[in-house]
């Protein structure tokens, strides 16, 4: 799952990206603008929004973003913890708020909480394709009952081909859904993981289910779910 964190205080960025970072592909930005910018041309699964922002207003920020008919799950951080204040928050189209200091570990709790809210389509702690089984929560995939082990990047793709089976997506879209934006871009290394992805989730089972989409990139096949 990708975690935008829009957020200037360097040293709690830190602290989320060393504690989240198994959990999350984690991007990202300093100011109000930057923020808005990413949240709204990006595909992240959560965000992780601070109220006080050096060029602006995180509740703006939220605002804006709903206003793009953006519908991510957005999570603010605030110093005010006045009922006034939570209510404004929620107002502003946040689904949640944590107020500081907090614990990081009830922050990973309520980030969960709120992918399990997104549609079931896109959504939940447990993802299924016919016989291939996800779970987010757990970071475990079983094929037919038999675990799998699988990479931290092997995971992510693998994730987001069932988020979006039955549709090709290209190399530019795993990209950017498994690595850091601000990683260079070399495509090269999407083939490589899907191999490696491949030699483990489809070669021992006889049926594939990674294709790949000539000339765009590659596809989970739309089977029934069981």
């Amino acid at each position: 799952m990708k975690l935008l964190v829009i957020d200037d205080n360097l040293a709690l960025v830190r602290s989320l990206k060393d504690f989240l970072g198994k959990d999350f592909v984690i991007d990202t930005e300093r100011t109000a603008k930057e923020g808005l910018r990413q949240a709204v041309t990006s595909s992240s699964d959560v965000i992780v929004l601070d109220l006080g922002l050096p060029d602006g207003s995180g509740s703006d920020v939220c605002q804006q973003i709903r206003a793009a008919n953006v519908t991510t799950p957005i999570l603010i951080l605030s110093g005010v913890g006045s009922v006034q204040s939570r209510v404004d928050l929620l107002g502003s189209g946040a689904d949640d708020y944590l107020v500081k200091p907090f614990s990081l570990a009830e922050l990973r709790a309520r980030l969960f909480a709120l992918t399990r809210r997104v549609p079931a389509e896109y959504g939940g702690t447990v993802l299924k394709h016919g016989d291939l089984v996800m779970d987010l929560g757990k970071r475990q995939v079983y094929r037919a009952g038999q675990e799998i082990t699988l990479r931290r990047k092997e995971f992510d793709i693998l994730e987001f081909l069932i988020r979006n089976k039955g549709q090709a997506v290209t190399r530019t879209m795993i990209f950017n859904h498994a690595w850091e934006s601000d990683k260079d871009r070399w495509h090269n290394t999407v083939d490589v993981h899907i191999k490696h992805l491949r030699d483990k989730v489809d070669r021992p089972f006889g049926t594939p289910l990674i294709k790949t989409a000539y000339g765009i990139g590659y596809v989970l096949n739309d089977i029934s779910d069981t």
